[in-house]
């Protein structure tokens, strides 16, 4: 089978993607800025970055397929130009390297977080959103990235869009948000909650998904990878299960929390230590991020499963690795 270029393997989602291709056979190149961190995935490895156009177009030349799931994925930082950076001028390195190498089909990840979410109801492909909607570095460097693809794409460019959900699962390194919020209940660092919730999906789902995209998806359109909504509250019950300890904890006023991020930013600023609140996540929480999957499993025969097991894999590797 001919080469499959894989942006991120060395990230969460990018790694279990790459191993959902190396299982389905394809012979993969993967671009990374430190080949260490992919050494147990079989695989050419083009040292680079998606902010250096030369290594991009040697990572893409001779590739058939793509799949840019490489991002900045951080809710605060000093430097929000790096984020976009990445993002966005990353993406469009990108996009330009696998026209030029007559791609195929290119597989490009978002975000739940560039999704709609219509008042007291559910999220899909259909609802409208804008620039405006966006909170944050992140998720605005998400969204005019995803605009860019959007007309990339509508210029005959062959680019599906996945939009995974909140995924949750075994080796999740650095760790991603949802990986902390398991984490600081693991360390005991969730007392309080605030009403929120996400939408929540086994990892191994949204590599399964990204696959299903290149094999029935259809250029130009967005498909959402998700599973099963919950609340924040329902997440840390079933923590409560796994573990088989029930953690005390209460709900706090939205305003609260609000508050502990601008001082947690704030003192951010100060300290230059990542703030475990950061004034993003909040903001972000202050909305239920719900949403439906049906048109993926409609079109692509996309079928995930509770993520229940998934959060049970992620609280062993963290407990095996030594991240409590």
């Amino acid at each position: 089978m001919c080469k499959t270029l894989v942006t991120g393997a060395s990230g969460f989602v990018g790694w279990h993607v790459a191993q959902r291709l190396l299982r389905a056979g394809h012979r993969l190149r993967l671009l990374v800025r430190d080949p260490s961190k992919v050494f147990d995935l079989e695989a050419e490895i083009v040292p680079g970055d998606l902010t250096a156009p030369a290594s991009v177009r040697e990572a893409a030349r001779g590739c058939r397929y793509v799949f840019h799931v490489a991002a900045d994925y951080r809710l605060w930082s000093r430097h929000p130009e790096e984020i976009y950076a990445s993002n966005v001028q990353g993406t469009r390195n990108l996009l330009e390297a696998a026209s030029a190498a007559g791609a195929e089909r290119i597989i490009y990840t978002s975000t739940v977080g560039c999704i709609g979410i219509p008042p007291d109801g559910l999220g899909d492909e259909t609802v409208a959103v804008s620039e405006g909607d966006m909170s944050g570095a992140y998720k605005r460097s998400k969204f005019q990235a995803e605009q860019l693809v959007l007309d990339y794409a509508r210029r005959g460019l062959p680019v599906v869009i996945v939009n995974p959900t909140a995924p949750v699962g075994e080796r999740d390194v650095k760790p991603t948000p949802t990986g902390r919020l398991v984490l600081d209940y693991l360390r005991g660092r969730m007392p309080a909650f605030i009403d929120t919730g996400l939408n929540l999906v086994d990892v191994r789902d949204v590599a399964e998904g990204h696959l299903l995209a290149l094999q029935r998806g259809r250029p130009g359109e967005r498909y959402i990878l998700g599973a099963r909504n919950m609340t924040l509250r329902e997440i840390l019950d079933t923590l409560d299960e796994i573990t088989g300890q029930r953690q005390r904890r209460v709900r706090i006023p939205y305003a609260l929390a609000l508050a502990a991020g601008y001082f947690n930013s704030t003192w951010a600023w100060f300290s230059g230590q990542t703030p475990q609140a950061p004034l993003e996540a909040v903001r972000m929480a202050r909305k239920k991020m719900f949403v439906r999957h049906e048109k993926a499993a409609r079109e692509l025969g996309y079928a995930p499963a509770d993520p229940t097991n998934a959060l049970r894999r992620a609280v062993d590797w963290f407990r095996a690795h030594g991240y409590v």
